[in-house]
């Protein structure tokens, strides 16, 4: 998993793991991902605000299965 060194990702007020996944990528699948570049905040179920992410880079054959409106990232 490659990822992107200046593409963060600030929380929002409980935002969770699921839906940070669907705002930033357009389907909760990739969750999986975002907490293997994230292991550190791992404990957060609901985030409070501030907290920065890094976010994967999600490869063309990794959306597959996703809708083609949503894979646009």
């Amino acid at each position: 998993m490659k990822l992107v060194q200046d593409y963060l990702y600030k929380t929002e007020q409980g935002d969770t793991w699921d839906l940070i996944s669907f705002k930033l990528f357009g389907n909760e699948k990739f969750m999986k991902e975002l907490l293997e570049a994230n292991i550190e905040l791992s404990e957060f179920v609901i985030f409070p605000a501030g907290i920065e992410l890094t976010i994967p880079e999600i490869s063309k054959e990794e959306k597959e299965g996703v809708a083609p409106w949503l894979a646009i990232l």
